[in-house]
């Protein structure tokens, strides 16, 4: 039983549980917000651009709201729920995103004048970058956003099947085709892996 302090409070409790209370005190569901909405609009701004992130954030909080009763409530975390949201409202900005996209592609890799221990890290992220994007919009967007929910979101596999509603298998047989893919669209370099993510 949860007690009256905790649901007051309501940052004790895990998502499931604000969930399922959140459908009888609905100001409960500001804490969902408050723990998660960050890391959604990071999500967002990463594939559109800041200007329609915070669009795509309140959309994805009111549709999770308006949702909350049918939340699968043996998940006590929200988060994938949340990103397959996410992945919905991004995909109705698809041409948004790449003109973004291949704008990031064009732009030259900025090379930092001043040379200390980090800039290794940070050169080889900074070039990178533009071949990245440029792999990225030779993907479809099926496979961009099963990419990018395990690259930018840092989902697990099992996370990544929840946001998308496809088998946990196939999450894997996808993600490997496409860091292959991406890998020698990139001279051999897997822009996925920790060592990469620097910068």
């Amino acid at each position: 039983m949860v007690s009256a302090q905790a649901l007051l409070d309501g940052s004790t409790l895990d998502d499931s549980t604000l969930i399922g209370h959140s459908t009888r005190e609905p100001e409960l569901f500001a804490v969902l917000f408050d723990r998660h909405a960050d890391e959604i609009f990071r999500y967002a701004a990463r594939r559109l651009g800041p200007e329609l992130a915070e669009d795509v954030t309140a959309e994805v909080f009111l549709v999770a709201f308006r949702g909350r009763a049918r939340y699968d409530r043996s998940r006590a975390d929200a988060r994938p729920w949340l990103y397959g949201m996410a992945t919905r409202v991004v995909s109705q900005h698809r041409r948004a995103e790449r003109r973004r996209t291949q704008a990031m592609a064009r732009v030259p890799a900025d090379r930092p004048a001043l040379f200390d221990e980090r800039s290794a890290d940070r050169v080889t992220a900074q070039q990178l970058h533009p071949r990245l994007a440029k792999a990225l919009t030779r993907l479809n967007a099926s496979e961009r956003d099963l990419l990018l929910l395990v690259a930018w979101a840092d989902l697990t596999y099992e996370e990544v099947a929840l946001a998308l509603g496809i088998p946990v298998g196939t999450v894997r047989s996808r993600l490997h085709r496409l860091r292959v893919k991406a890998r020698r669209a990139l001279g051999d370099i897997d822009p996925f892996s920790e060592e990469s993510q620097h910068g």
